[in-house]
């Protein structure tokens, strides 16, 4: 698919049948919620690497700038050489900010998440406001970025079938503008509010299981009464608005950005009643060696999509034609691979 699709479905191929229930799914399921979760345990990774360092006599706060300066350094080359949806380079840029936070109680981090998670919503809606007062040559870009026309859509894709080089035309570009004013507008404030939550979370222990089985309920039921209908409405909103560029990429879009905390908290409620019990505990072993090499297997991830995908890899006709459902066994296929291998690239 091209880049556009990502924001709006109905830029490229064909939405209908099976199409677009693969959309859907994926939209109230995994579309910015599996992010979310990611961001919400950097966030108890930076309280547990400091607790861990301060209670063994070493630098906290030299470990941690060093570590999220090498994340910046791998962000930039990881979104300019291989993919330019990269995460590492906005964890870098927020772990900055929000290590300032580490001393603070659960319920001064929960609040100032939710006043950044605010920020960043007001920012996105002040955009909406703003589109129509935009120059008319901006504009008209603006539209060719959200609906791309058929010569755009075939550069993008001729770029992506081309050499690793020819590539470089379209990822440089599209990296520089999430590392600068997509950062800046739109995902630091989400990124850095998740991270804050996560470390609330951390020191509440609700990713140690030590809740009770009606306190993970409560956020399974908060992202499955509340999150996800309220993603749904978004969708149905989105489709009478007919997919307009100012309603969908700013208005609309608020539903799935709020929603998106709800499913994602419902998401590790489940997964925490999970590790609660017994069941699967071969799998459930399996996945923790996995998280133990989250930056390994993020990396990996990269390398083996775009070699299978992009032009210089074996499959390289489906970076294109295929809507949703024909690549759709690919990532389940890469992960259960990393799953099945995890233990291995531990020892």
């Amino acid at each position: 698919m091209v880049e556009a699709a990502h924001n709006n479905p109905t830029a490229y191929g064909d939405l209908n049948g099976a199409n677009f229930l693969v959309w859907l799914f994926s939209h109230l399921l995994a579309d910015q919620k599996f992010i979310s979760i990611f961001s919400m345990l950097f966030g108890a990774g930076i309280v547990l690497m400091w607790q861990k360092a301060e209670s063994s006599g070493a630098r906290p706060t030299l470990l941690h700038y060093r570590r999220v300066g090498w994340l910046i350094v791998f962000g930039v080359l990881h979104a300019h050489l291989l993919w330019y949806g990269d995460i590492l380079f906005t964890y870098g840029m927020c772990g900055l900010f929000v290590y300032l936070f580490r001393r603070k109680s659960p319920r001064t981090l929960i609040s100032s998440a939710l006043v950044l998670a605010a920020i960043g919503s007001l920012i996105a809606i002040g955009l909406g406001f703003w589109v129509p007062h935009w120059p008319a040559d901006i504009q008209a870009e603006f539209m060719e970025d959200w609906q791309p026309g058929p010569q755009s859509i075939s550069e993008e894709l001729a770029a992506y079938r081309g050499s690793w080089i020819d590539q470089m035309s379209d990822r440089v570009p599209s990296a520089l503008d999430t590392e600068t004013s997509e950062l800046l507008m739109l995902y630091g404030w989400k990124a850095s509010s998740l991270m804050l939550l996560g470390m609330a979370l951390f020191k509440l222990g609700a990713f140690h299981a030590q809740w009770s089985r009606r306190q993970y309920l409560s956020l399974v039921g908060a992202g499955l009464l509340v999150g996800i209908p309220m993603i749904i409405f978004g969708v149905v909103q989105d489709f009478a608005k007919n997919w307009d560029i100012r309603y969908g990429l700013y208005f609309g879009a608020q539903y799935n950005y709020w929603g998106s905390y709800l499913v994602a908290l419902g998401w590790t409620g489940l997964v925490m009643l999970w590790c609660q019990g017994s069941w699967a505990a071969a799998l459930k072993e399996r996945m923790a060696a996995v998280g133990r090499a989250a930056f390994s297997n993020y990396i990996l991830q990269t390398v083996v999509c775009t070699t299978i995908f992009y032009g210089h890899g074996c499959l390289r006709d489906l970076c294109g034609p295929a809507r949703d459902c024909s690549p759709l066994a690919s990532p389940f296929s890469v992960r259960a691979a990393r799953v099945a291998l995890a233990e291995l690239d531990l020892r």
